[in-house]
C-alpha cells in the first residue's frame, strides 16, 4: 500500500496538472505553471511520464506547443517540458518522433519573428529526438531540420557574428549556436550516420575560417566546433578526405600547435590542446596518407611538450598518446 500511495498521488497532480492547462488557455502564467511542475514531476522519471502519456497529457503538451492561440513564452515551456519528457522516456520519444512533430520543429526555426528562446528549445527537442534514434536522425534530413541547423550554426557562430556579440541578445545567441552545436552531432553520430556525415560537409569551409579567426583562446567557442568536426568525420573516410580537402585540418594543426606551445604555462591552452588533440585523432583513425602528412608540422614533437604540461591532467593523458600512435604508424614512418 506505501509503493501504490506515491503513484496515486502523482497521477492526482498530474491530471489536477492537465486540468489547469486546459481550462486556463485565458491565464497564461497559470498555464506556464503547470507546464513546469509537470516537468518537475517528469523529469527523470520514466514510469511518471508513462502516467501522463496514460492521460493523453503528451499529446495535449504536444498541441499546446504549436497552438496559433497560445502566447510564444507558452510554447516555449511547453516545448522545453516534451524535450523533457523525451529524455527521460523511451517510449514518449518514440510517439514524437514522427514526421508531423519534426515539420513542425523546422516550422518554428525558419521563422525569423520568434524570441530567440523558443528557437533554442525547438532545437533542443530536436537534439532530444535524434539522439541515439536512427530513424529520428533520418526525419531530420528528410524534413529539412538538418539543413536548416547547419544554416543556424553558419548564422548565429559567435565568431561570424561578433557585432551580435555586442548586443543585448548575444548571450542568447550563443546558447542557440552551442545547442544547434550539440543537435548537429546527434543527427551525425551515435549512431553513426553516414548521410548526415555527408551532408554536414558543407559546413568544413566556414569552420577552417573560424579556426583562423579565434586569436585567443575560447573554450566555449573551441568546444562545440571540435564536438562538431569529431563527430562529422568519425569512422568516415570520404568525409576525413573532405575536411582535409577544404583546408580544414592543416588549420586545426596548426591551432594545435600555436595552443600546446604554451601548454606548460596555461592551464586553459593545455585544455584545449586536448580537445584539439582529440579531434585531430578523429580526423586521421585509419587514415594514413592524412596522418603522414602532419609531419611537415612537428605535431608529434608538441604532442611530446602537451605530455609534460603540469596542467595536463592524468585522464587526459591516454587521449594524448592516442593521438600520437595515429601520427606515428602511418605508412611505417614517423612523423617527425
Amino acid at each position: 500500500i506505501a509503493s501504490i500511495k506515491p503513484k496515486v498521488t502523482t497521477r492526482t497532480d498530474l491530471s489536477l496538472l492537465l486540468e489547469c492547462l486546459k481550462f486556463q488557455m485565458k491565464c497564461p502564467d497559470l498555464q506556464k505553471q503547470a507546464l513546469l511542475a509537470i516537468h518537475s514531476i517528469c523529469e527523470k522519471r520514466e514510469d511518471n511520464v508513462d502516467l501522463l502519456r496514460e492521460m493523453g497529457g503528451v499529446a495535449f503538451v504536444y498541441n499546446l506547443s504549436k497552438a496559433s492561440i497560445v502566447r510564444s513564452d507558452v510554447k516555449e515551456t511547453a516545448l522545453f517540458t516534451l524535450g523533457t519528457l523525451a529524455e527521460a522516456n523511451v517510449y514518449c520519444k518514440n510517439s514524437l518522433c514522427r514526421k508531423e512533430t519534426f515539420e513542425d520543429l523546422a516550422g518554428f526555426l525558419m521563422k525569423e519573428d520568434i524570441p530567440l528562446t523558443q528557437k533554442r528549445v525547438s532545437v533542443y527537442l530536436l537534439s532530444v529526438l535524434v539522439a541515439n534514434n536512427k530513424s529520428g536522425q533520418t526525419l531530420g534530413q528528410t524534413t529539412g531540420c538538418l539543413d536548416i541547423l547547419l544554416q543556424l550554426f553558419r548564422t548565429t557562430s559567435p565568431v561570424s557574428t561578433e557585432a551580435t556579440l555586442r548586443a543585448a541578445n548575444a548571450t542568447q545567441t550563443y546558447q542557440l549556436w552551442a545547442s544547434v552545436s550539440s543537435a548537429l552531432c546527434g543527427c551525425v553520430n551515435n549512431p553513426q550516420n553516414e548521410d548526415g556525415q555527408r551532408i554536414c560537409v558543407a559546413a568544413f569551409p566556414i569552420i577552417k575560417v573560424w579556426l583562423q579567426q579565434i586569436a585567443l583562446p575560447r573554450s566555449e567557442i573551441f568546444q562545440p566546433i571540435c564536438s562538431f568536426i569529431a563527430m562529422t568525420v568519425a569512422n568516415n573516410s570520404c568525409v576525413q578526405e573532405s575536411f582535409s580537402a577544404s583546408g580544414g585540418l592543416d588549420t586545426l594543426t596548426l591551432a594545435l600547435v600555436r595552443l600546446a606551445s604554451v601548454a606548460d604555462t596555461s592551464l586553459l591552452s593545455c585544455q584545449l590542446s586536448v580537445t584539439i588533440s582529440k579531434t585531430l585523432s578523429a580526423c586521421i583513425t585509419d587514415n594514413s596518407s592524412l596522418a603522414s602528412g602532419l609531419a611537415q608540422y612537428g605535431v608529434v614533437s608538441h604532442l611530446f611538450f602537451l605530455l609534460t604540461s603540469p596542467h595536463l591532467h592524468p585522464e587526459d593523458r591516454l587521449s594524448v598518446l592516442l593521438t600520437l600512435g595515429h601520427c606515428t604508424e602511418s605508412s611505417g614512418k614517423t612523423a617527425q
